[in-house]
């Protein structure tokens, strides 16, 4: 089983408007979309699109938490979600003129049971589950979060997949990673460096083996992607070809691309970073998240 971890998702209600952002004044929108967001839940939903089953767990709260929760398993993939006792599962608004705005919330409160209970669920899993932690820390949890969950679960044959930034990232790499996904800019700060070039790319995430990474994917915008895997291979791949539409959700799209690629060709590296090259070009021309047509038919035009 593949399990997703997202601790402060949100409502993205996502506002259309065909005049800029008026401050001051009221505004009037052309169309509305809600989304269910988080790192966590959109690697999920693009699983779902490969037919590969998740379990979301994370934290919710109040009612935009119960809508939240009761979307995500309508749209066919199994929740865990620990409740919390305050609070409201936060609203992100994204206001799409001619320049884009976000307003994102805070996120409620989680006090330290609900922690333990969380780490309780984690326990749970079994040799062979593969575990996604993406995104930021809630402020209400200790920063080394992700360190003391891979601490906790560590020498049981799960495999781990993180996608996050800066120490966030590097502190766990101690754990072995079965997957780490930074790009290239967040590669650069990690060294305190810039990455002008592939060699540069192929230098800095061997480095990043070097700490214990086992797999360094590294996203270049649309320079494509840089993959080097734990058996020495190195492979590039260019982007896909298409109208940019949003950008909000492509590299959790490449993260859940690369996972069921893998999976599906039983740990054919290249496989699994064209899949996570479809995905991510998918999301990058859908209004939302990547649907399983496109994806399709951007994987085709890989070599």
């Amino acid at each position: 089983m593949i399990y997703t971890v997202t601790f402060n998702p949100a409502l993205d209600y996502v506002v259309h408007m065909s005049q800029d952002l008026a401050i001051g004044m009221t505004n009037r929108s052309d169309a509305e979309e809600i989304y269910f967001g988080g790192k966590g839940i959109n690697v999920s939903n693009v699983l779902r699109e490969l037919d590969l089953p998740t379990t979301a767990l994370g934290f919710i709260a109040g009612f935009t938490g119960k809508a939240l929760d009761e979307g995500v398993a309508a749209s066919g993939i199994t929740t865990d979600f620990i409740k919390l006792p305050e609070g409201n599962t936060r609203i992100n608004v994204k206001i799409k003129a001619a320049d884009e705005t976000e307003i994102n919330g805070q996120g409620p409160k989680i006090p330290d049971e609900c922690q333990k209970a969380l780490f309780e669920k984690l326990d749970q899993l079994k040799e062979g589950d593969t575990l996604v932690l993406a995104g930021s820390i809630p402020s209400s949890l200790p920063s080394d979060v992700y360190e003391r969950i891979l601490e906790r679960l560590d020498g049981r044959g799960i495999r781990f997949v993180v996608d996050a930034i800066k120490d966030l990232l590097l502190n766990v790499l101690k754990y072995h990673p079965f997957l780490i996904k930074p790009n290239k800019q967040e590669l650069g700060e990690m060294f305190g460096v810039t990455i002008n070039s592939d060699d540069d790319t192929v230098l800095y995430a061997k480095k990043l083996q070097e700490k214990g990474a086992r797999n360094v994917l590294i996203s270049m915008a649309g320079d494509g992607s840089l993959l080097v895997t734990e058996d020495g291979q190195i492979l590039r791949q260019g982007v896909c070809k298409g109208k940019v539409k949003n950008s909000v959700g492509a590299g959790d799209s490449m993260v859940a691309g690369f996972i069921a690629g893998y999976e599906k060709s039983g740990g054919d590296y290249k496989v699994a970073l064209n899949l996570g090259t479809a995905c991510g070009g998918a999301t990058a021309f859908s209004d939302g998240l990547a649907k399983k047509d496109l994806i399709d038919e951007l994987y085709k035009t890989l070599n």
